[in-house]
Protein backbone atom coordinates (compact mmCIF):
# COMPACT_ATOMS: atom_id res chain seq x y z
CA UNK A 1 0.00 0.00 0.00
CA UNK A 2 1.44 3.22 -0.74
CA UNK A 3 2.12 5.42 2.33
CA UNK A 4 2.36 9.29 1.83
CA UNK A 5 4.32 12.08 3.96
CA UNK A 6 1.90 14.90 4.09
CA UNK A 7 1.49 18.52 5.39
CA UNK A 8 -1.97 20.57 6.57
CA UNK A 9 -2.39 24.12 7.75
CA UNK A 10 -4.78 25.14 9.96
CA UNK A 11 -5.38 28.50 8.73
CA UNK A 12 -6.87 31.38 10.96
CA UNK A 13 -7.39 34.55 10.77
CA UNK A 14 -9.99 36.78 12.65
CA UNK A 15 -10.57 33.41 15.41
CA UNK A 16 -11.97 31.93 12.16
CA UNK A 17 -10.39 28.75 10.50
CA UNK A 18 -10.17 28.07 6.48
CA UNK A 19 -11.58 25.05 5.25
CA UNK A 20 -10.90 24.06 1.92
CA UNK A 21 -13.89 21.62 0.37
CA UNK A 22 -12.20 19.43 -2.33
CA UNK A 23 -13.53 18.32 -5.95
CA UNK A 24 -13.96 14.98 -7.35
CA UNK A 25 -11.33 12.92 -6.30
CA UNK A 26 -9.63 9.52 -7.66
CA UNK A 27 -11.11 7.85 -4.95
CA UNK A 28 -14.74 8.59 -3.65
CA UNK A 29 -14.15 8.65 -0.16
CA UNK A 30 -12.57 11.67 -0.35
CA UNK A 31 -14.54 13.42 -2.82
CA UNK A 32 -16.11 16.34 -1.90
CA UNK A 33 -14.61 16.16 1.85
CA UNK A 34 -13.23 19.31 3.54
CA UNK A 35 -9.87 19.17 4.21
CA UNK A 36 -7.36 21.32 5.56
CA UNK A 37 -5.02 22.76 3.01
CA UNK A 38 -1.74 20.95 2.10
CA UNK A 39 -0.19 18.54 -0.04
CA UNK A 40 2.79 16.38 -0.27
CA UNK A 41 6.28 16.17 1.27
CA UNK A 42 9.00 16.20 -1.37
CA UNK A 43 11.81 14.34 -1.05
CA UNK A 44 14.69 16.72 1.26
CA UNK A 45 11.99 18.90 2.00
CA UNK A 46 11.34 19.81 5.74
CA UNK A 47 7.72 19.78 6.74
CA UNK A 48 6.71 23.68 7.70
CA UNK A 49 8.50 24.54 4.06
CA UNK A 50 6.86 21.73 2.17
CA UNK A 51 3.50 23.35 3.47
CA UNK A 52 4.55 27.17 2.68
CA UNK A 53 5.32 25.68 -0.93
CA UNK A 54 1.80 23.87 -1.06
CA UNK A 55 0.05 26.86 -0.03
CA UNK A 56 1.43 28.90 -2.40
CA UNK A 57 1.44 26.83 -5.79
CA UNK A 58 -2.24 26.02 -4.74
CA UNK A 59 -3.49 28.98 -3.21
CA UNK A 60 -1.29 31.82 -4.12
CA UNK A 61 -0.95 31.90 -0.48
CA UNK A 62 2.54 33.61 1.03
CA UNK A 63 2.69 32.59 4.34
CA UNK A 64 5.66 32.25 7.07
CA UNK A 65 5.23 28.61 8.72
CA UNK A 66 7.58 28.21 11.53
CA UNK A 67 8.88 24.28 13.04
CA UNK A 68 7.41 26.41 16.55
CA UNK A 69 3.92 26.69 14.44
CA UNK A 70 3.51 22.65 14.22
CA UNK A 71 0.11 21.50 16.38
CA UNK A 72 0.45 17.30 15.52
CA UNK A 73 1.00 14.28 13.39
CA UNK A 74 -2.19 12.14 12.35
CA UNK A 75 -1.42 8.64 11.11
CA UNK A 76 -4.36 7.59 8.78
CA UNK A 77 -5.11 4.55 6.55
CA UNK A 78 -7.74 4.84 4.08
CA UNK A 79 -8.48 1.63 2.00
CA UNK A 80 -6.08 2.59 -0.92
CA UNK A 81 -3.38 4.40 0.68
CA UNK A 82 -1.64 5.64 4.25
CA UNK A 83 -0.89 9.17 5.21
CA UNK A 84 1.55 10.66 7.94
CA UNK A 85 -0.16 14.56 8.36
CA UNK A 86 1.80 16.90 9.89
CA UNK A 87 -0.56 19.70 10.56
CA UNK A 88 0.36 23.38 11.37
CA UNK A 89 -1.38 26.51 12.09
CA UNK A 90 -0.91 29.58 10.17
CA UNK A 91 -2.04 32.71 11.42
CA UNK A 92 -2.56 35.22 8.34
CA UNK A 93 -3.00 38.56 8.43
CA UNK A 94 -5.31 39.36 5.40
CA UNK A 95 -7.83 36.01 4.10
CA UNK A 96 -6.46 36.63 0.72
CA UNK A 97 -5.97 33.37 -1.47
CA UNK A 98 -7.17 32.04 -5.11
CA UNK A 99 -8.98 28.64 -5.44
CA UNK A 100 -7.13 26.79 -7.80
CA UNK A 101 -7.36 23.40 -6.46
CA UNK A 102 -10.57 23.34 -4.59
CA UNK A 103 -14.58 23.75 -5.33
CA UNK A 104 -15.42 25.92 -1.98
CA UNK A 105 -14.38 27.35 0.91
CA UNK A 106 -15.50 28.07 4.44
CA UNK A 107 -14.17 30.37 7.38
CA UNK A 108 -16.11 28.88 10.67
CA UNK A 109 -15.05 29.39 14.22
CA UNK A 110 -13.87 26.22 15.86
CA UNK A 111 -17.16 25.52 17.74
CA UNK A 112 -18.56 25.28 14.05
CA UNK A 113 -16.06 22.93 12.47
CA UNK A 114 -17.98 19.76 13.25
CA UNK A 115 -21.02 20.31 10.78
CA UNK A 116 -18.84 19.85 7.84
CA UNK A 117 -17.86 16.48 6.34
CA UNK A 118 -14.15 16.01 6.56
CA UNK A 119 -12.43 14.28 4.93
CA UNK A 120 -11.41 11.22 7.38
CA UNK A 121 -7.92 11.81 8.04
CA UNK A 122 -8.84 16.04 8.81
CA UNK A 123 -11.19 14.78 12.08
CA UNK A 124 -8.46 14.32 14.79
CA UNK A 125 -7.49 18.25 13.71
CA UNK A 126 -10.82 19.19 14.07
CA UNK A 127 -11.18 17.36 17.51
CA UNK A 128 -7.69 18.35 18.64
CA UNK A 129 -8.91 22.02 18.06
CA UNK A 130 -12.05 21.74 19.65
CA UNK A 131 -10.05 20.74 22.98
CA UNK A 132 -6.93 22.68 22.67
CA UNK A 133 -8.06 26.40 20.41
Amino acid sequence: MKHYEVVAAVIAYENKILCMQRGKAKFEYVSHKFEFPGGKVEAGEENHTALARELQEEMDMNVTIDEKDYLLTVEHTYPDFAITMHAYLCKVEKPDFVMKEHISFKWLPVEELETLDWAEADKPIVEWLKRKY
